[in-house]
């Protein structure tokens, strides 16, 4: 077991806490119970099932086990070493100048024996966790004293005594955001319930392979089944509809509970975020200032009907791409817009870029939303007539119907989210109907700008320009705005970067960036 204290300077190999021995078995019969109940069920085909069981749960254990043997921990002054593998020894080491964050969480069997898991993000690769190293078995205490030590020592610009180092007292920190119990109501409108039936349906299906058992026409799902065979159709299609939503509506809020009940996000005085996170699973996320460089509200369409807006953070070294609430992105989670204004706007020091008015894209770029919107919707109905003429169901048809009525107020409602502005030193773009996004970035951390038109987009006179940055998603985008207006935006932004080799308009001023 290692025990982290300052100068944190070991030359030496630790294995992490042998506490561990007690999890890895647990963990790894869980992910593999689909192949064990596999395993079971085709040994009973000659009464050996219990046999071949015993013996599949033995060799999962002593593997699992065998990863406690072969981890090895090893932290010095500039660097933080793991070495693990059995067939295939491994090493992965990273300088701490190169950590960007550090991510404690605690499962419940974590919880019970006091034990963590410490996950070191550099920002490099992180989408396939090519940027992480993960340390599963540390104790509580451990955890912390390196969480916090690890943080400290990776900001240059950190004074000796700043931070809350091992054996030290706690940095001072100011609370930006606590949950409201009364956000727990925007929970079933995040759809996240969704997710968990396609995750219980691949359980499923995973299972049926694996045993050979057909699960949805056995027991009690072969009895609801025949009960309902004979109700009238518009009848089944309402039940089973009503079912869904439920379903959709209980399993989101049970998941907005589990994943941000105890949320509280701070600023220390060293600038450093900090959110913490979980009911079941508990989660610490801290992100240093100078990595942040900037916010994104995101309004998903359901939750944006009910006036409801969740805030993530734009920063170098975290992962994205994985949803907000499995990522370490989030600042605020389901909440009131102006809730989650008011937060973005703290964490970016009190900027009014957040909420200043945008710049609309013109009669130009309505016209393209709704051919883009209409021409897919009439594709699709197209495939399915000829599906119909094919032997399909007149109801496709009138399914194809409707989304062509529904392509034009989506239409309208992307052209309505356009929108843009430079304001205070940030590119501020908004896009999206089924997601509306607002993204706020830091001028000072575009590295490059891409301008790029399509052929429709030429005979339009209009084109989309690209803030290129290491933060985030990467790259941030302006969607269908005049090539002048794009290049001006740029240029105010960034001036000199394209004005070498591109005529730029001289800015006009916008009555838009109070």
């Amino acid at each position: 077991m290692i025990e982290v204290a300052p100068p944190l300077e070991d030359a030496t190999w630790h294995r992490l806490s042998p506490r561990m021995l007690l999890v890895h078995p647990v963990v790894e019969l869980l992910r593999a119970l689909p192949a064990l109940a596999g395993v079971v069920l085709a040994g009973s085909s000659n009464g050996h099932g219990s046999r071949w069981g015993l013996v599949a749960v033995g060799v999962v254990a002593v593997l699992s086990l065998s990863r406690w043997f072969t981890t090895r921990l090893r932290i010095s002054d500039d660097q933080v070493q793991l070495r693990h593998g059995l067939l295939r020894r491994r090493t992965t080491a990273t300088r701490r100048d190169r950590i960007r964050t550090v991510d404690v969480t605690a499962h419940p069997l974590h919880r019970v024996l006091g034990l963590a898991r410490v996950v070191i993000g550099t920002g490099t690769s992180d989408r396939r966790g090519g940027g992480r190293i993960v340390l599963d078995g540390l104790t509580v205490d451990a955890a912390r004293a390196l969480h916090a030590d690890l943080l400290h020592r990776a900001s240059p610009a950190a004074e000796p005594t700043a931070g809350p180092v091992a054996g030290g007292a706690p940095e001072p920190a100011h609370e930006i955001a606590r949950l409201d119990r009364r956000w727990i109501r925007y929970g079933p409108f995040t759809l996240s319930g969704v997710l968990t039936g396609l995750v219980l349906f691949g359980f499923l299906q995973r299972l049926q392979g694996e045993s050979g058992v057909d699960v949805l026409h056995s027991g009690p799902w072969r009895t609801i089944t025949r009960d309902i065979a004979g109700w009238p159709t518009p009848v089944v299609v309402g039940v089973v509809a009503l079912a869904l939503i439920a379903f959709v509506a209980i399993s989101s809020t049970a998941g907005y509970v589990l994943a941000f009940w105890n949320f509280r996000l701070v600023r220390h005085d060293g600038g450093t975020l900090q959110v913490t996170r979980g009911l079941v699973t508990t989660r610490a996320t801290s992100i240093e200032r100078r990595r942040l460089v900037g916010a994104e509200i995101s309004e998903p369409l359901v939750l944006r009907a009910v006036g409801g807006a969740r805030s993530t953070v734009v920063a170098t070294g975290l992962r994205v791409g994985r949803g907000a609430e499995r990522g370490g992105e989030v600042l605020l989670p389901p909440a009131p817009k102006a809730d989650a204004e008011r937060v973005a706007t703290a964490v970016l020091d009190g900027t009014p870029a957040i909420t200043a008015e945008l710049v609309r894209h013109g009669p130009r770029a309505r016209t393209r939303r709704l051919i883009r919107a209409v021409a897919s919707a009439l594709l699709l109905l197209g495939l399915l007539v000829l599906g119909y003429l094919s032997g399909g169901s007149t109801v496709v048809i009138g399914v194809g119907a409707v989304l062509v009525v529904a392509s034009v107020p989506l239409g309208t409602d992307r052209y309505r989210s356009l929108g843009h502005a430079a304001v205070d030193g940030y590119l501020v773009t908004r896009f999206g109907s089924l997601v509306r996004r607002r993204v706020v970035l830091d001028g000072d951390a575009v590295i490059g700008w891409n301008l790029r038109t399509s052929f429709f987009q030429r005979r339009a006179g209009l084109t989309t320009l690209t803030a290129t940055t290491a933060a985030g998603r990467q790259g941030y985008s302006v969607v269908d705005v005049a090539p002048a207006e794009a290049l001006a935006v740029a240029e105010t932004l960034v001036p000199g970067l394209l004005s070498p080799f591109v005529r730029v308009p001289r800015p006009t001023p916008r009555a838009t960036a109070g």
